[in-house]
């Protein structure tokens, strides 16, 4: 019998890397002087780069959690199952401490230092991040209930995973997430009806429904619902403190488009006990702080996705071949893997920009509190825009097979909207920056500055930083225009920033197309002239043979 299996011109798997191998991450370390965290981000490069670690989050995705409401003999349990390799993901991203950590660190670099980690380890499964991001989140939050954040925090920031529900003070670690979004309402959050009695010890019980709640097998939950003075947020936990289930009950699981390997829920208050946090009918004001800094990780999240996506492309184009030659020695695959290259480094590298700006913001820097305030909302609503284009664009480049569900690029395309939908949907995201300027005029001036800071180093840079300042000239139409503003401002943000701290090549192709308009409507239309070469060096992971 003739052979007619042979397998040859396949690309061997992308495994045994360093992850960490990708230079805006590692840039922005060097250039905020957080030298002394490269070896452990390495470290965790190593690690998300293993054949071990991505099993991991293949069979998390494979084996997606199961709600189990009841046990064999009928009492309420609301427990839900995770496959073995979710809580292996989740261990490890709290033994590197992406969760609550860095609220608790003294180094000053801590909230990059976390940022970088996060791009790195989050490439090897995205459904785990939902609970990391909200457990890193919800402190800043908490802190407007003094009490309960002394109680708490510790706890939210030690690197001891511990998934058994139990009452949150006897265990060595906590898991936190939140609840907000109702039937009724989505985004507007206003519109929820759930509602927050008082009761004599200064508990609340709260009842209604809410629509949309990840991870809910957390330890704690800030919850919003409405009291006799309107909107309220409030600290709710699991399981109460005599170690008796919260009643908090489960009603589903949902059937989502990705992100499989994390559970999300539709919950039904019963009377579930709960201590309020900030003022009363401050809810939304008290619950920001914590949406804002989901907001980030939406960033961070999305440029993980495209860099995941873009290490693929590369990889496989070194390796297969077509016509005569290699892919990444035709032309047109260059202009293609130079286009998403450029993309990747743009969101890597605001990205971590907003990440070494929130350790100034923390530090009481405020100016850097006016200017993360507007650069989230910016990027968030840009960069998660991107993502789903980039994605589709990067399979591509590896054809059939990345069609597949082994080269898993259709987990990166589906994962892909969700951080676009996720604390905001664009229209929300775009005017929420326009209700940001509206509160605080003096973040636009800081953001202006901020993009001065390039002024005279590209001529196409300078003309977009002109244009965005144009758009304020006339400010009967913002709502109107917010995506364009918006847009435009993120553009000229990343552009500053590449101007500034990237590869003179990827700065150069970014600020002449993105910028110029020498560009097509999809990825692959870069102008003659540009370094693709080194564009696509620097993109292309290093596998030693």
């Amino acid at each position: 019998m003739s052979a007619t299996h042979e397998v040859f011109n396949q690309v061997p798997p992308l495994v045994d890397y360093d992850a960490a191998e990708f230079a805006p991450i590692l840039e922005a370390l060097q250039r905020e002087g957080a030298h002394d965290a490269l070896e452990e981000v390495h470290r965790v490069g190593r690690m998300a780069g293993s054949e071990e670690a991505q099993k991991w989050g293949d069979l998390a995705e494979e084996h997606p959690p199961v709600l189990r409401t009841h046990d064999r003999y009928g009492h309420r349990i609301d427990e839900v199952d995770y496959d073995p390799a979710y809580h292996q993901l989740m261990s490890t991203a709290v033994e590197l401490g992406l969760h609550g950590a860095p609220w608790t660190d003294p180094n000053p670099h801590s909230h990059l230092i976390r940022a970088a980690k996060l791009a790195v380890w989050g490439q090897v499964d995205a459904g785990h991040q939902c609970p990391i991001s909200m457990t890193y989140a919800v402190v800043p939050a908490l802190r407007h209930n003094p009490e309960l954040s002394a109680q708490y925090e510790p706890l939210l920031a030690t690197r001891t995973y511990d998934p058994k529900l139990r009452a949150p003070l006897t265990k060595p670690g906590l898991i936190a997430g939140m609840s907000m979004t109702e039937k009724q309402g989505g985004s507007d959050v206003r519109a929820g009806t759930t509602r927050a009695v008082p009761q004599a010890d200064g508990s609340y019980v709260l009842t209604g429904h809410k629509w949309f709640t990840s991870a809910p097998m957390s330890d704690i939950f800030l919850v919003l619902a409405q009291t006799e003075s309107g909107l309220s947020c409030f600290f709710l936990p699991r399981v109460l403190p005599d170690d008796t289930l919260n009643r908090m009950h489960l009603q589903r699981l949902k059937d989502k488009l990705g992100n499989h390997s994390n559970a999300s829920s539709e919950v039904e208050y019963d009377e579930a006990v709960a201590w309020m946090v900030g003022e009363e009918g401050r809810g939304v004001p008290t619950i920001i702080e914590m949406v804002n800094m989901t907001r980030l990780d939406c960033t961070i999240g999305t440029s993980i996705g495209m860099r995941a996506g873009t290490a693929q492309a590369t990889h496989h184009a070194v390796h297969r071949s077509a016509f005569g030659k290699h892919l990444v020695d035709q032309p047109l695959m260059r202009n293609v893997l130079a286009d998403l290259a450029v993309e990747s480094e743009a969101s890597t590298t605001v990205a971590m920009w907003l990440a070494a700006l929130t350790d100034r913001a923390t530090s009481g820097d405020e100016q850097a509190i006016a200017l993360r305030r507007i650069s989230l909302a910016v990027s968030k609503y840009f960069v998660c825009k991107r993502g789903p284009i980039h994605a589709a664009e990067a399979l591509e480049c590896l054809g059939g097979n990345g069609y597949v569900e082994e080269s898993r690029m259709p987990r990166l395309y589906r994962e892909a909207p969700l951080l676009s939908v996720w604390e905001g949907s664009g229209n929300v995201a775009a005017l929420d920056t326009l209700r940001a300027i509206a509160k605080q005029p003096e973040s636009l001036q800081v953001f202006f500055e901020e993009l001065d800071r390039s002024a005279g180093a590209d001529a196409e840079l300078d003309t977009a930083v002109a244009r965005v300042k144009a758009h304020f000239a006339d400010m009967d139409s913002l709502e109107h225009r917010a995506r364009t503003i918006v847009g435009d401002m993120a553009l000229a943000l990343q552009g500053s920033l590449l101007v500034r701290f990237g590869h003179p090549a990827v700065a150069d192709a970014f600020t002449s197309t993105r910028l110029a308009g020498n560009w097509g409507s999809v990825f692959g239309t870069l102008p003659t002239g540009i370094d693709t070469a080194a564009i696509i060096d620097r993109a292309t992971p290093k596998v030693s043979s």
